[in-house]
C-alpha cells in the first residue's frame, strides 16, 4: 500500500513537472502571436505613400523574424520531441530559440538607431541614389545587421554559458532584458521633457490658437501665421513647439507608457520590447530631430517634407509657407494628423 502510494505521488509529481513547461510554452506562443498581430496592425495603419527608407525595411524584417520564431516554437510545442536533419528538438529548444532572439533583439537598438540617423541625414543632404540601388542598399544593410548581431550573440562566451545552463535547469528560462532600450527610451523622454519645458508657453499658445483645415485634400492643423516670418525658418525656436504639438499629438500615449516603464523600472523581455510600434516611435523622433537641427536649410516654398508613416509634418510647415491658407480651403472639423 505504501509502495503504491509512493508510486502515485511520484507519477503526480512527474505530471506536474511535465505540464508546467507546456503551460509556459503555450503562454509564450500566445504572447508572440499577440505581438505579431500588433505588428500587422501597425503596418496596416501606416501611410501607404511614404517613400522607402532603412527603418521601413528593418520593420518588415522584424515582423518576419517574429513570425519565424512563432512557427518554430509552435512546431516544437506540438510535436514535443522529434528529430529533423539529424538534430533532436525538444521543449528545451523553445527556451533556447527564444533566448537567442531576446539577446539579438536586445543588442539591435543602438545599431538601428545609428543607421536610421545616418539614413535621414543622407536623405536630407539630397545625396540621391538610383531607386533600385537604394532598395538594394537598404536590403543588404538589414541583412548584414541581422547576421552580425546573430554571430555576436552565438559567439560570445558569456552568452553561450547562459544558454548551456538552461540545459541543466530546463524549467527555468529567464529572458534577456535590454539595457540599450532603457537608455534609449530614457534619453528620448528626457529630450522631449526638456523641449516641452523650454517652449511651454509657446506650446500652450499654439494649442489654443490651432485650427483644423484641409489642404490638397488632406487634413492638417492650421498654426497661426506671423507676417514677419520669412519663407526660410531662421530660428529653431519657431519650429520647436510645432514639432512638439505634432509629435505628442500622435505619440502621447506611447510617451506616457515609456514614462511609466522608466519610473517603475518595469522589466520587459527583449523579444517583446523590440516591436514595430516602438520602431515607428523612434522613427518619428529621429525625423523631427534631424529636421529641427537643419531648419535653417529648409525653404518652405519648395520643401521636401519629412516622410513619416504616422505623423503629418505638413502641420508644421504648410501654414508658414502659405499666407492665404484660410481663403484656399475652408476649415473642417475632423483631425487626422
Amino acid at each position: 500500500m505504501t509502495a503504491l502510494s509512493s508510486e502515485n505521488c511520484s507519477s503526480q509529481h512527474q505530471l506536474h513537472q511535465t505540464s508546467q513547461p507546456l503551460d509556459g510554452n503555450f503562454l509564450l506562443v500566445l504572447i508572440i502571436l499577440g505581438k505579431i498581430l500588433l505588428n500587422i496592425l501597425t503596418l496596416g495603419m501606416r501611410r501607404k505613400n511614404t517613400c522607402q527608407n532603412f527603418m521601413e525595411y528593418f520593420c518588415i524584417s522584424l515582423a518576419f523574424i517574429d513570425l519565424l520564431l512563432l512557427v518554430n516554437i509552435s512546431i516544437i510545442s506540438y510535436f514535443r520531441d522529434f528529430v529533423l536533419l539529424g538534430i533532436r528538438f525538444t521543449k528545451y529548444h523553445i527556451c533556447l530559440f527564444t533566448q537567442i532572439i531576446s539577446f539579438t533583439y536586445g543588442f539591435l537598438h543602438y545599431p538601428v538607431f545609428l543607421i536610421a540617423c545616418i539614413d535621414y541625414y543622407i536623405n536630407f543632404s539630397k545625396i540621391n541614389l538610383p531607386f533600385k540601388c537604394q532598395k538594394l542598399l537598404y536590403f543588404f544593410t538589414v541583412i548584414i545587421i541581422w547576421i552580425s548581431v546573430f554571430a555576436y550573440v552565438l559567439g560570445d562566451p558569456t552568452i553561450y554559458q547562459n544558454f548551456k545552463a538552461q540545459n541543466v535547469y530546463s524549467y527555468q528560462c529567464p529572458f534577456y532584458i535590454s539595457i540599450q532600450s532603457y537608455w534609449l527610451s530614457f534619453s528620448m523622454v528626457m529630450i522631449l521633457f526638456m523641449a516641452f519645458i523650454t517652449s511651454l508657453s509657446e506650446v500652450i499658445t499654439l494649442v489654443q490658437a490651432i485650427r483644423i483645415t484641409s489642404y490638397m485634400n488632406e487634413t492638417i492643423l492650421y498654426f497661426p501665421f506671423s507676417s514677419h516670418l520669412s519663407d526660410t525658418v531662421s530660428s529653431k525656436k519657431t519650429l520647436l513647439p510645432r514639432f512638439l504639438v505634432c509629435f505628442l499629438g500622435t505619440w502621447l500615449p506611447f510617451v506616457l507608457l515609456q514614462i511609466i516603464i522608466l519610473l517603475f523600472k518595469v522589466q520587459i523581455p527583449s523579444y517583446i520590447e523590440m516591436n514595430i510600434p516602438w520602431l515607428y516611435f523612434v522613427n518619428s523622433f529621429l525625423i523631427a530631430t534631424v529636421y529641427w537641427f537643419n531648419c535653417q536649410k529648409l525653404n518652405l516654398r519648395d520643401i521636401a517634407l519629412p516622410v513619416d508613416p504616422f505623423v503629418n509634418w505638413k502641420c508644421c510647415f504648410i501654414p508658414l509657407a502659405i499666407h492665404n491658407l484660410e481663403q484656399i480651403e475652408k476649415p473642417i472639423s475632423i483631425i487626422i494628423c
